[in-house]
């Protein structure tokens, strides 16, 4: 049988594809990943309660970790699809980590003396990223899964595409935890925690999400 009799054996009756059909499957699977990380943050660590109080640093951590989500999740949507074009996504994601590393030297250049390491370090870098790595999990397995179902071309970039966006997820849920609002302390340990998502998304991809 030649390819383009199978390709339209396999169209015929398959009827029209719902409009937005891969971005509200993906939308799907990422909500209900924060929704389980949430009640993960809740229920274990606890929300912090001096929230509130954090005024503009925590709006310019959120704007960060939002942005990031939104950008990861256009990334997967395209390395999710045949023959569409990733360069525009890659680059809005360079360009959130970019814009947050503008911020952080600024504000690491006018620190007080002997003050940058603090901000940098906070006082809990060692367990911030392996946190938010573990709370992305359920929005990784979800994420792989609703992949599964669509024709990524090639597995692990899509991995690593679900999993950035899951790790972005697992950061949105640990704000609610977190005291530190350093904007170096948000970039190098929280895109650290996306970053360990991102490659287990990628080698759980390579194995997952191949024809």
């Amino acid at each position: 049988m030649k390819t383009q009799e199978l390709i339209e054996l396999l169209a015929r009756r398959a009827g029209p594809v719902a409009s937005r059909a891969v971005q509200r499957r993906l939308a799907g699977a990422a909500l209900a990943g924060l929704v389980a990380a949430t009640v993960v943050v809740i229920a274990g660590l606890g929300v912090n309660l001096q929230i509130g109080a954090m005024g503009g640093p925590l709006i310019q951590k959120l704007a960060y970790v939002g942005a990031l989500v939104l950008a990861a999740g256009w990334l997967t949507d395209r390395a999710s699809r045949p023959g569409a074009p990733l360069g525009a996504a890659v680059a809005v994601v360079m360009g959130i980590v970019l814009t947050m590393a503008c911020v952080a030297f600024v504000t690491l250049l006018n620190a007080p003396a002997g003050q940058a390491g603090s901000l940098l370090l906070g006082s809990s870098w060692s367990t911030c990223p392996w946190r938010i790595a573990l709370l992305s999990a359920p929005a990784l397995a979800l994420l792989l899964w609703a992949i599964r179902t669509l024709a990524p071309p090639n597995g692990q970039v899509a991995g690593f595409a679900a999993g950035l966006l899951a790790g972005a997820v697992g950061a949105l849920a640990y704000s609610l935890y977190c005291t530190e609002t350093s904007p170096a302390f948000v970039l190098v340990w929280y895109s650290s925690g996306a970053l360990i998502s991102a490659f287990a998304g990628a080698a759980f991809g390579s194995r997952l999400l191949t024809w």
